[in-house]
């Protein structure tokens, strides 16, 4: 089993690295890690670019992840008892290479619309009851920090209830959670403090003009 995972993580990794918001930047000619959060994802590639950047951020990061996994579950190990197990790690992978793309310096994003795309490819099902949690988080609170960390933690919950009984499987998910938390931490400080930047609000500005000041 363990060549098995590390390859899973060796390509979740390198699939991560596909950094969207990166290559979203590039094609407006700017680095978006410079701008707004500093964040290369989703969010901050709406808040600094528009609409349209953030939608193809989102489906970039998404479908780096749901392919993957789905090829892992249905045509490089189908027949594997465990192979539930092996796409959870090739996501974990992905979230990892995503978060700390080697070839970035390991500044990246924060893993929420790739771990979208690897829910959608675990359990269908499970990926419909985060959406519901984070757009109702969303549209209650106006954070979409908040909203994205409520639909991860209750997403993984689901998944370690459903393969109840497998240790191994409820450590891994639970990674998904921390690493998520951890991603977080500053938005952590910030919704505590209540100084988060809401949905609608104006986008934050660009992290040199804060260096210089």
């Amino acid at each position: 089993m363990l060549w098995r995972i590390l390859v899973c993580l060796g390509m979740g990794y390198a699939f991560g690295c596909i950094s969207t918001a990166y290559f979203v930047g590039k094609a407006k000619h700017i680095d978006i890690r410079a701008y707004g959060s500093g964040n290369a994802g989703t969010t901050n590639a709406m808040r600094t670019l528009g609409k349209k950047a953030g939608a193809i951020t989102f489906l970039g990061d998404f479908l780096k992840a749901l392919l993957p996994v789905l090829a892992v579950r249905y045509l490089i190990f189908p027949d594997l008892p465990y192979v539930t197990l092996l796409a959870l790690y090739t996501g974990f992978g992905i979230i990892l290479g995503h978060n700390y793309p080697v070839w970035l310096k390991f500044k990246g994003g924060k893993g929420i619309a790739a771990t979208g795309g690897i829910i959608v490819a675990l359990n269908p099902l499970v990926s419909l009851i985060g959406i519901i949690i984070f757009v109702s988080v969303a549209a209650i609170t106006k954070y979409v920090s908040l909203a994205s960390m409520a639909a991860v933690l209750i997403t993984c919950s689901c998944l370690i209830a459903i393969n109840h009984g497998d240790l191994h499987f409820a450590v891994i998910a639970s990674c998904y959670v921390i690493l998520a938390f951890w991603r977080h931490r500053h938005n952590i400080e910030r919704l505590l403090h209540g100084t988060e930047n809401k949905i609608g609000q104006k986008k934050a500005p660009l992290i040199n003009e804060d260096k210089k000041s």
